[in-house]
This record gives C-alpha cells, sequence and structure tokens, in this order.
C-alpha cells in the first residue's frame, strides 16, 4: 500500500533550490546537531548528509573525515536523489546525518528504513526536523479565517510529527538505542511580512499536494492576519511563532551494543529500593 501523497515533492524541491539568503534556525539546528554527534567517542570515516542547507553542512563537516551529500536538485558536487528513494547500497556509510528535510517526505518509516539500511551495523544517524507545534498559530488563524469568510479550510501548514510518533518510528525503521527529543523556539515578529519572508528563504512555504492552486483571496488574508492579531499576539502587538525542531538518534543494529535486560532478570526490587511497599494488580491491588 502506497504512503498517503501530503508533499508535493517537486514543488517542495523547486522551493528549496530557490530559497537563498538564510541563517534562520538552520545552523542553530545544525550546530547542535554537531555536539550531539562530537560527544559520541567514536571516529567517523564515512558520512553522508542527505539534502541538508550549505549553511548546515557548514557546521557538520567537521565532525566525519569523508562526506557524501545529496540534494533534492543538482547543485554542486551534491548526489541528486531524494529521500524516499536513496541510491546507496547496504553498509555504505558510519554516520548519516538530516538537517530540517525529513518533515517533507511523504513516508517518513520508509525513508527512516532506508537510511538503516545505508548505515553499516553500529553505524549512527541523527536528524533534526521540524515537528510537534511548528506553525501551529499560523495554521490556526488561517483555519479560523477560512472558516469564518469560506465555510471551508484549505490546507497550508504541514502536519508535523508528534515527539512520541517520532521515537516509534525509529524502532519500528529497526533502530537501536534509538531517542527523540524535541527543543522549542519562539519567534517574535513585528509584521506578518517577515515570518512569511522568513518561511519563504528556507523554502518551507505551502507545498502542500492538496493546496488551493487559486490566489489567497484579500479578504481572507486580512480575516487570518486579524486572527492571528487576536489569538497569538503579546501585549505589544507581535506574533508568535512556534518552531518545535525534533532531534533523531539512532544506531544501526551490532551484537556488541547494549541490549535491555530479559524480563524477570533483575536481582532487585524496585519497591525495595523506593523503600515503598509493593501492590499486587492480579490480587486486587493488595499487598504482596
Amino acid at each position: 500500500m502506497s504512503p498517503p501523497l501530503i508533499v508535493d515533492r517537486r514543488l517542495y524541491a523547486l522551493r528549496r533550490a530557490r530559497a537563498r539568503g538564510t541563517d534562520f534556525l538552520v545552523r542553530d539546528a545544525a550546530a547542535r546537531l554537531a555536539e550531539r554527534v562530537a560527544a559520541v567517542n567514536r571516529r567517523f570515516v564515512r558520512a553522508l548528509d542527505l539534502s541538508s542547507r550549505n549553511e548546515s553542512f557548514a557546521e557538520l563537516c567537521g565532525v566525519a573525515e569523508e562526506w557524501t551529500r545529496t540534494a533534492l536538485s543538482g547543485r554542486g558536487n551534491a548526489i541528486p536523489a531524494d529521500e524516499e528513494a536513496l541510491p546507496f547500497a547496504p553498509g555504505s556509510f558510519d554516520l548519516i546525518t538530516n538537517v530540517l528535510s525529513l518533515h517533507a517526505v511523504n513516508d517518513l518509516p520508509g525513508a527512516l528504513i532506508q537510511i538503516r539500511r545505508a548505515l553499516k551495523p553500529d553505524g549512527l544517524f541523527m536528524a533534526a526536523l521540524f515537528g510537534g507545534e511548528t506553525l501551529s498559530e499560523l495554521r490556526d488563524a488561517f483555519a479560523a479565517a477560512e472558516s469564518e469568510i469560506s465555510g471551508g479550510v484549505s490546507p497550508r501548514v504541514l502536519p508535523c510529527t508528534d515527539i512520541r510518533d517520532a521515537g516509534a518510528l525509529l524502532q519500528r525503521a529497526g533502530f537501536a538505542l534509538s531517542v527523540a527529543d524535541v527543543e522549542r523556539t519562539q519567534v517574535r515578529y513585528r509584521v506578518f511580512s517577515t515570518l512569511i519572508r522568513d518561511l519563504r528563504a528556507l523554502g518551507e512555504t505551502n507545498a502542500l499536494e492538496q493546496r488551493s492552486r487559486k490566489f489567497l483571496r484579500r479578504d481572507v488574508l486580512a480575516a487570518a492576519l486579524a486572527q492571528y492579531a487576536e489569538r497569538h499576539a503579546e501585549l505589544d502587538g507581535r506574533l508568535c511563532a512556534t518552531f518545535d525542531i525534533v532531534y533523531l538518534t539512532g544506531w544501526a543494529p551490532h551484537k556488541d551494543q547494549q541490549q535491555p535486560l530479559a524480563p524477570g532478570s533483575a536481582r532487585a526490587r524496585l519497591a525495595d529500593a523506593l523503600q515503598t511497599q509493593e501492590f499486587s494488580a492480579a490480587r486486587g491491588g493488595k499487598p504482596d
């Protein structure tokens, strides 16, 4: 069964290729990712950077000796490749990174499986992607405005992966020692147009497959701005915008990695460590 087409990948690639001149969130996410990789006591030789922007690669390039880079559309020495169809043999890399790109794939479970296969045993995957409540204010303002004026809602903001789902997807893809955590950035804008400028510079404007192909009506835009100001502005009138970045870490399985203990193999009781009384669910909550 094919995954649903949520994102127009061709349009997304085009907008990413046209995006220019912003470090907005990109360098920060890449720097945090580089810090996490550097904290691993491992020497990485062959690394793959998937679809990351030049600004992010500048932060990451020092954590491995030899890099292969892909891009959604060919540029420079990067290999044209989509995260949903990676052209690499199994076990090709000992490190794979991705910064602010995987949130826009249609088949995230499939992409993660391909990434895991491209890793050598005990290879490391780290990624940062938009998730959680990212741009929830923008989604809310347009939904309220269009419901009021048009009697319906047009998709305008990409649905984001929840951190709990992200962790489960790593396990489903076969990663070991998987971890998912989120860091939130709240940005405050004097004017709405600056938010749109930042999104365009990132290449992250509306590329949803089911987006409206019509020009945005002025009355809908005005209503959305009013809703935004009413629902998500501070006392000084600045508009709030949330960006949640989910960080993923997973290892390709290897026999020498730490393994969870078998059920029932514990030598000490948690109740004893906590100096409390243990109750049995099987006995209706009565003490053991």
